[in-house]
């Protein structure tokens, strides 16, 4: 049903249709609006490109540009079908429309939501006045705002959502079927996500290529000698002699040293240095103090609210933008799809007042604080994400819990922060010297950090990606001394360190680093990690993104045949190209002929994708491990390792850095798993016991064919006799299986009889052991009645109503995570038939590479939720009803 507030029609008012993107957002809207008004969501988009050659319709399939969905030859004109899981919300829509007086279109005021206003109007077509409804929270006044001053549609908007959609078409559409046939079928590219993936695989290729560095250093404990605290600190050695002591950063890559002029100790040098060093007089050579200050961070943005819930609360950014959805909808803060950091008047008074209640009115400064966005072509311009309304509710006050309560209260803080005062101190930089047994003059050295005044940072400090950053927060008290002072060496030890290779990205660092090099919309930046997680390009261990065999294939053949597709500079300067013809300072078919055709010499997409015959397909999967003659490949099955035809499967937990030389032969050395069992008395076939990828099974080895007859064809590798293969139960073990136990198992399917003239059997299948007469079966309690049931008792069985779900009701959940955002149900891990699964009781979802039952979260666990429900709404082989775009229809500015 509608969200209606009653009609209007007795004074003269009319019957308003406001039309939303979802249903939540209407059940707040409408309790918003007064009468007159009916609010209904699209459930998001209503019609899309078509996401499938079955979903053209018969009258385009003969197009050459049929398959793209986009008319290249006719100034890329998109063809639009609306999905058939839709229609029955498009006929609700207008049969409410025709009742309606004027219609709102009440969608997200960004490029996305515009577009779907622009297609509920294309597709209703209305015969009544239309408005565009635009707001960036829903409270109160701001949706009745709303109502009393809508606008007219942003075709601008329209154009650029368009554009990018067609680009992303073209590229995915034409890229992708070259990876199917090069690299593994279903793969996919992206405009964005392929150079995402880069970045994970050449992270990865500088970790493999990286070679440690071993240096060491003295560390000293000095004593003031004064009845103050502290009297001790510690110091590091910097010099000696006036020569700097190496540190990690004066190393290469390779383990070099790149600082020629500095000390490298080695472990005898340190320990022989620091000895001579010991119970020596030392004084304190200099003194250097500075004011220290640290001004407020900037409300959040779409991408710093997604770094930040990763560091603090081990979010994904998925799911970061799946629980701000949640506190949008339901009025708790403002639209959280944004580039701005700059915030209204009313949120500014709001925020300064709130600080000033908290903590007084000492840390609110006199003026309040404006914030302007560094983002290049900021664009989707709300305001930053903050609470929603005139006032802030603070965290108690909202009602919420779980990590909708833990979201907001982050947002809150930031907010409150970012007009507060700035936090006060002082920096010290000490400086110790003495003189060894040798009288060689060391010099140590000491940086504190002391805060006289917190400002902001009462209420709120921002994380860092390494945890080895010290928080803003943090001091490092010093003694109080002066140039001079006498100093007691209470230890003075050596320390061994290694150089670190670079860190792999997180999800937060992985987000700042696109949003760095302008590559892609940040907005997007969530469902781009979902997408190459999802793909398994890539994987987590831990919060860390690590690259598969698979990326490193796809990437290859990215750089050596699509350089430019996956170019850092030129992916960013087609962002720059896509925001000029946003704000009307170019043309989008020159540009879309340009990128597609070619222009002035250069290849455009349609060549680059037209030969790919120089394409060594066994080339770009294979990646030989350094020192040895070893392989490692990637075939349709997974990655494994080659050694002159010698295979061996790569575990699908090893990070590409762990499969190092020593380790390819340690997987070598490995037993296959294959066990001899002895041969089987009846036809003489040798009988094993192997290790598969669906787990343990027996077989029989058949013997060579005879080379066929001089004039007679070979036969065809269909008609060849196939070896009886039966998987283990789960009661037997590959170590303990004997020749009798194969034996059984192999003379399954086991026939019992006949009833009713159809044969009976028992087998076992997928769903587990079962008798089968025709098409009817019956589930049996154990694999071990596959041997003992009788056709006594299968005609007993088959006289029951067939059980359906009986096994699956049966089976206990492995663990308990929590609710779920979206549906607001228990969350639970369970065992299935293809291993364990997360479920609400609505969905399912399937663990992936890297997840682990017993360290699994809610919030992953939702993200795996959230992602095949949207993999199920986007209907595979559902049907579509088709319009062409009219071009026409879009003539205004």
């Amino acid at each position: 049903m509608p969200a209606k507030n009653g009609t209007a029609k007795g004074n003269g008012a009319g019957t308003r249709l406001v039309i939303v993107e979802s249903p939540a957002k209407a059940k707040t809207i409408a309790g918003y609006l007064g009468r007159g008004y009916i609010v209904e969501s699209s459930i998001g988009h209503i019609r899309d490109l078509p996401g499938s050659a079955s979903e053209v319709p018969a009258k385009y399939k003969g197009e050459p540009w049929a398959k793209l969905g986009v008319n290249v030859e006719r100034e890329f004109e998109p063809l639009y079908v609306v999905n058939s899981d839709k229609r029955q919300q498009v006929q609700k829509l207008k049969k409410l429309l025709a009742e309606a007086d004027e219609l709102y279109l009440a969608t997200d005021e960004d490029r996305e939501g515009e577009a779907i206003a622009w297609h509920l109007q294309e597709v209703l077509k209305p015969k009544v006045p239309v408005h565009r409804m635009v707001f960036n929270e829903i409270t109160k006044d701001a949706i009745q705002q709303a109502a009393r001053n809508p606008r007219s549609l942003n075709l601008r908007l329209v154009d650029a959502q368009e554009t990018r959609r067609i680009l992303d078409r073209l590229y995915g559409y034409e890229v992708s079927p070259v990876l199917w046939k090069k690299v593994m079928p279903k793969l996919s590219a992206g405009r964005v996500q392929s150079v995402a993936t880069r970045l994970v695989v050449e992270r990865e290729r500088e970790r493999i290529a990286f070679v440690p560095a071993h240096y060491w250093d003295i560390q000293g404990r000095f004593d003031t000698g004064k009845d103050e605290e502290p009297k001790v600190f510690k110091a590091g050695l910097i010099s000696v002699d006036g020569k700097r002591v190496a540190q990690g950063r004066d190393f290469a890559s390779d383990g070099t040293l790149k600082t020629k002029d500095a000390l490298h100790l080695d472990e005898t040098a340190a320990r022989e240095l620091a000895e001579r060093l010991r119970d020596r007089p030392y004084e304190v050579k200099s003194v250097e103090r500075k004011p220290y200050t640290r001004r407020p961070y900037p409300p959040f943005r779409t991408t710093t609210l997604q770094q930040e819930a990763s560091r603090k609360l081990n979010f994904s950014a998925k799911y970061t933008m799946s629980v701000a959805q949640k506190l949008y909808e339901n009025g708790f803060i403002t639209y959280m799809r944004t580039d701005s950091i700059t915030l209204s008047e009313t949120a500014i008074t709001a925020a300064r007042r709130q600080a000033a209640a908290l903590f007084g009115g000492e840390y609110v400064p006199d003026k309040p604080r404006v914030y302007a966005s560094k983002v290049k072509n900021a664009q989707e311009a709300h305001e930053a994400i903050r609470p929603a309304g005139d006032t802030f509710r603070t965290p108690a006050e909202t009602g919420l819990s779980g990590d909708q309560f833990r979201l907001y209260e982050l947002i809150w803080k930031r907010t409150i922060a970012s007009q507060m005062k700035d936090a006060l101190g002082q920096s010290v930089s000490v400086r110790v010297t003495g003189l060894s047994t040798r009288g060689e003059r060391a010099e140590f050295g000491a940086t504190g950090k002391t805060i006289t005044f917190y400002g902001f940072l009462k209420a709120y400090v921002e994380s860092a990606d390494d945890p080895s950053t010290d928080r803003d927060d943090q001091e490092r008290r010093l003694p109080n001394l002066a140039e001079g002072d006498p100093l007691t060496a209470a230890a003075v030890d050596a320390e061994g360190h290694s150089t670190r290779p670079p860190a792999r990205y997180t999800e937060a660092s992985l987000v700042k680093e696109l949003e760095e090099r302008e590559i892609g919309r940040p907005s997007t930046y969530a469902s781009i990690i979902g997408t190459i997680l999802a793909r398994e390009y890539v994987f987590k261990k831990g919060t860390a993104l690590v690259p598969s065999f698979l990326a490193f294939a796809v990437v290859n053949l990215l750089e050596q045949h699509f350089g430019n597709l996956v170019d850092y500079d030129f992916t960013a300067h087609m962002e720059d190209g896509l925001d000029e013809i946003a704000r009307g300072n170019a043309e989008r078919v020159p540009w879309l002929n340009r990128f597609y055709f070619g222009d002035n010499g250069e290849e455009g997409l349609k060549e680059l994708v037209g030969d790919i015959s120089d394409i060594d397909a066994k080339g770009i999967s294979s990646f030989p491990i350094k020192g040895t003659d070893i392989v490692v490949r990637v075939g349709r099955y997974g990655s494994y390792l080659d050694r002159n035809g010698e295979r061996v499967n790569i575990p699908d937990d090893i990070a590409p850095d762990e499969l190092t030389a020593e380790k390819a032969e340690e997987l070598f050395a490995q037993p296959s798993g294959d066990r001899e069992l002895g041969t089987d008395p009846e036809t003489g076939h040798k009988i094993v016991a192997k290790s598969g990828r669906f787990g343990p099974y027996v077989t029989e080895i058949l013997p060579e064919a005879l080379p066929p007859a001089d004039g007679k064809k070979r036969a065809k590798k269909a008609d060849a006799p196939k070896p009886r293969t039966s998987s283990l139960f789960k009661s037997m073990s590959l170590d303990t299986i004997t020749l009798d136990d194969a034996l059984k198992l192999l003379s399954l399917p086991r026939t019992l009889g006949e009833l009713d003239g159809e044969p009976v059997t028992a087998q076992n299948g997928r769903f587990g052991p079962y008798i089968k007469k025709g098409t009817d079966s019956r589930s049996l309690g154990s694999e071990e009645e596959l041997f003992t049931v009788t056709l006594e008792q299968a005609k007993e069985l088959f006289a029951q109503p067939k059980q359906r779900g009986r096994r699956a009701a049966a089976a206990a959940p492995l663990r308990e995570l929590g609710t779920d955002p979206v549906s607001e149900k228990p969350v639970v891990v369970k065992e299935g038939r293809f291993g364990p699964y997360v479920t609400d009781g609505e969905t399912n979802a399937s663990l992936r590479k890297g997840d682990e039952v017993e360290s699994i979260t809610i919030q992953r666990a939702a993200e795996l939720l959230a992602e095949r429900r949207e993999k199920v709404a986007a209907g595979g082989g559902k049907k579509k009803t088709a319009t062409r775009r009219r071009t026409s229809a879009k003539s205004g500015s």
